[in-house]
């Protein structure tokens, strides 16, 4: 199958590599139908996350159709469209069932590496390194989901999977942050920056109520979207006069 694969610094190729298996009976297997480059990935690129191996299938963002199924997984089946979450979570151990999902105990099979860069432990993640893991991403024709009956989201009939698509990695970024301000109705918030992180950091802002939403960039087309977005006004961080105490 055609992956998208890491070969260095600045490096990245289009290879052949080998179809994945389902290696555990709570696998599944996707193929792929839709994935995005997230921000992050530009770590990678740059050089900028350790423990990347030559070869490495890149990508966290996607989403596709369940074609294999291992036999313990009882909660999908073949033709299933499904998002797949960034992090990979076994639901059992004690992380997980306290809802810390990206501490997960027991996904990430080498977590020293982890513990070498961040001081602790993390959960396994799609296409990210060997500090989480080594698993293969999903910019790549077929991906392999470990505990697979536990995080993957199933769409319903009807939706695309440009609708959809975000729910793995940068739409509950950008809830995270606005729900992290613990929004009132009289709220007015300001959201600076407005790439995509910023974007449903907006639409988030207005899901949870905020009586009014400014966006504040200096990117003309970011601001003009935060406005079809809902944002009541917008500033240019060109425009802005700096900030000095007296």
């Amino acid at each position: 199958m055609k992956a998208l694969c890491w070969h260095g610094k600045g490096d990245i190729r289009c290879d052949d590599v080998r179809e994945p298996k389902l290696q555990d009976s709570r696998d599944v297997i996707i193929k792929m139908s839709a994935c995005a480059i997230c921000g992050s990935d530009l770590h990678l690129m740059d050089g900028y996350i350790p423990f990347m191996e030559k070869g490495d299938v890149l990508g966290h963002e996607f989403m596709g159709e369940v074609v294999d199924v291992g036999k313990d997984n009882k909660n999908l089946k073949v033709g299933d469209r499904v998002v797949v979450p960034f992090t990979i979570c076994c639901g059992e151990c004690e992380q997980c069932l306290k809802g810390n999902w990206s501490v997960c105990e027991r996904s990430n099979p080498k977590p020293e590496n982890a513990i070498k860069a961040f001081g602790y432990p993390t959960a396994g993640l799609f296409g990210y390194s060997h500090l989480t893991g080594g698993f293969a991403g999903g910019q790549a024709e077929f991906v392999r989901v470990p505990y697979a009956d536990v995080s993957p989201i199933i769409i319903p009939n009807g939706m695309s999977d440009e609708q959809a698509l975000f729910l793995g990695d940068i739409f509950p970024t950008g809830w995270m942050a606005a729900l992290n301000c613990d929004i009132q109705p009289t709220d007015i918030v300001a959201i600076w920056g407005c790439g995509p992180v910023g974007q449903f950091a907006i639409k988030s802002a207005l899901m949870l109520g905020a009586a009014r939403v400014i966006a504040i960039d200096n990117v003309p087309e970011r601001l003009a979207m935060a406005q079809q977005a809902g944002a009541e006004s917008s500033i240019s961080m060109m425009r802005m006069q700096p900030f000095r105490t007296v």
